[in-house]
Order: C-alpha cells, then structure tokens, then sequence
C-alpha cells in the first residue's frame, strides 16, 4: 500500500502528499514525477517568469539590507582561521534543454514507468560557480567530496555560528541577482552527488527543471543534507515544490525560512 495520496489543490495541480515515513518508495517518487512530466511540466515555464521578478526585487533588498552583516562576516572569517573569505564552488543549475524536448516530445502511457528511458533524456543543468562565505577550515575537501556532518571537525568556530544563523549563505544573493539561481528552489548540487543518486533515482535530475534556490521546501522542512540518503529523501519535497510552483508557494516558505533562520533549525 503507498503511502502517498493524491490532494486537489485547485489551479496548483495535484501532488502527492507524504505521509510518516524517513523515505518515501521508489516508486511514489517515480509517480510524483510523472506528474510533473505530464501535468505541471507546461505550466513551468509561465511560473518562472513571474518567478525571476521576485527573485530580482527580493535578492536586492535582501543584499541591501543584510550589507553589514556581510562586512562583519568578512572580517570574522578574515580573524578566525586561515584561507580565504569566501568559498566558490562549481555546482549545477537549472537544465534549459527540458523546454526544447518536452516541445518535441509524444505522449507516453502514463501507467508505463520511464527507468531507463527517462534516464537517457536526461541532460546536466548548467554549471555555475557559487558563492559562500567560507565555514570551514582552509583545504578542508581533499580527494572524493565529503559532505558535512554534524559536529563536522573542518567547521571553523565562526563557521559554525554562520552555518546555524544562515549568514554563510548571503553572497548566493549575488548568484540570484546573476541569473544563476532563484531565491527559493531545490539546493544546488555538486555533479558529483548528483550522478551518485541519479544511477538509483534517475527521477532525481529532475529537479534541474527549476534553479537551484538559497532556501527551499525542502532545505526549510529538513535542513542541511548530511548524508546521500537524505538527499534521496529531500528528492519529495522537492518534487513537491516543482509540482505546485506558484508565488503564494513562494512566499509561503519565505515566511518559514525566517522561522528557520531564527530558531537555527536543521543546522549543521
């Protein structure tokens, strides 16, 4: 029996509500993307329009108003550890190749699941470098990426505090205003994890529909990501986000990333 069921939401769509479990099956997630494929898909491109003048008016108020933060976080980086004030690393971004295929493509039986088929028209989004202020230690990713975990030793004392407060992620203001990201959407991953998770859930590239955001459904509902099974596990949200994409969606988790930010949730 799944564990999901679908909500009428009205203009939204459907999406499939997920009930009391860490992971959702496989499947339910195969599901939900299809409806996005079939139902949602079309009406993205329409959302983001409206979506990309929020981005702009919202990244530029926030940047102006969070300015001396930024030059207080500067010097606190500068003062405690080695290395550089800010951290850049190359991440993916939205896949604008979608539009162009979802344009020439037929209908498929909906009650026929995509696997391998899904997997082969699936092409990476667009690399961008990100923006960050630096939270951990000098060289603290050598070899194979590791993500951090809790009580990571590589987070510096400052880092932490910024990690917990979201201060660190400030400068993605620039990224937005850039184009490279939007204010709220999916969290933006390396090519490396992505290809990880992809080669068990080929549905997971399926959030490069949108922009990678700052915050997001998922980043406000489970924090930061620890582990490859709880970027498996945010795959829902996201999904669920891309599947309702509207500005009430939007400035509803802009509300709720305030609360995070206040009450330090899901900090790592």
């Amino acid at each position: 029996m799944s564990v999901f069921h679908r909500t009428a939401l009205g203009q939204t769509g459907d999406y499939f509500a997920y009930e009391g479990r860490s992971e959702p099956f496989a499947e339910d997630i195969a599901s939900q993307a299809e409806v996005i494929q079939y139902d949602a898909a079309k009406k993205i491109g329409s959302a983001l329009v409206a979506k990309r003048v929020f981005d702009v008016v919202v990244a530029s108020v926030a940047l102006a108003l969070t300015f001396p933060i930024m030059l207080a976080a500067a010097l606190a980086v500068r003062l405690d550890s080695r290395g550089s004030t800010f951290f850049k690393q190359e991440r993916i971004g939205i896949n604008k190749r979608r539009e162009e295929r979802r344009r020439a493509s037929v209908a498929v039986d909906s009650n026929v699941r995509l696997g391998t088929d899904r997997r082969k028209d699936i092409n990476a989004g667009k690399p961008f470098m990100i923006y960050k202020f630096r939270t951990m230690v000098k060289d603290a990713e050598k070899g194979v990426p590791k993500l951090a975990c809790e009580n990571d030793p590589r987070i510096t004392r400052v880092g932490r505090f910024m990690r917990k407060t979201r201060i660190d992620e400030i400068p993605q203001f620039i990224n937005v205003i850039r184009g490279d990201m939007s204010f709220i959407g999916p969290r933006p991953e390396r090519s490396f994890y992505i290809n990880q998770v992809e080669r068990e859930i080929p549905e997971f590239t399926m959030r490069l529909m949108v922009k990678p955001g700052i915050t997001g459904l998922a980043q406000v509902e489970n924090g930061y990501t620890k582990t490859i099974s709880e970027m498996k596990g945010k795959l829902f949200y996201d999904l669920k986000y891309i599947a309702n994409l509207s500005l009430t969606q939007e400035i509803r988790i802009l509300f709720k990333t305030v609360y995070v930010v206040v009450t330090g949730k899901g900090a790592c």
